[in-house]
């Protein structure tokens, strides 16, 4: 017997919107003594918290920005957010899997964005 779990629903969350919520969980764990966070979540927020650059509404600006971008879709969008890649090299690894490839001055492009940001 097989137990699958069925995905309601996705969505897409920058590094600081994701820190925000966590900060509210970790604050209400907090004021229960007797409840211990679980080892996962502890992770989770150590790892926001030490890769959180840009405050929430800076990260959903840049992810509007990098969306106008014709080769941006909203998936890489968000992941370039929370990567913040810094040169060329970078920024190729996040469209690897893509089945195409950007030339030098889309690259640029999408770095005089983050330029903006960082």
């Amino acid at each position: 017997m097989t137990i699958f779990k069925e995905k309601l629903d996705e969505e897409f969350l920058t590094f600081a919107e994701t820190k925000e919520l966590l900060d509210e969980v970790e604050a209400d764990r907090a004021l229960d003594e007797d409840r211990e966070m679980r080892y996962e979540l502890a992770r989770a927020i150590e790892h926001v918290n030490r890769f959180t650059v840009l405050d929430p509404e800076e990260s959903v600006e840049l992810v509007e920005e990098l969306q106008e971008l014709e080769k941006v879709d909203e998936a890489t969008a968000y992941k370039i957010a929370n990567l913040l890649p810094e040169d060329r090299t970078e920024l190729r690894s996040v469209f690897a899997k893509e089945r195409y490839t950007l030339d030098g001055d889309e690259l640029d492009e999408i770095l005089n964005v983050l330029a903006k940001y960082v």
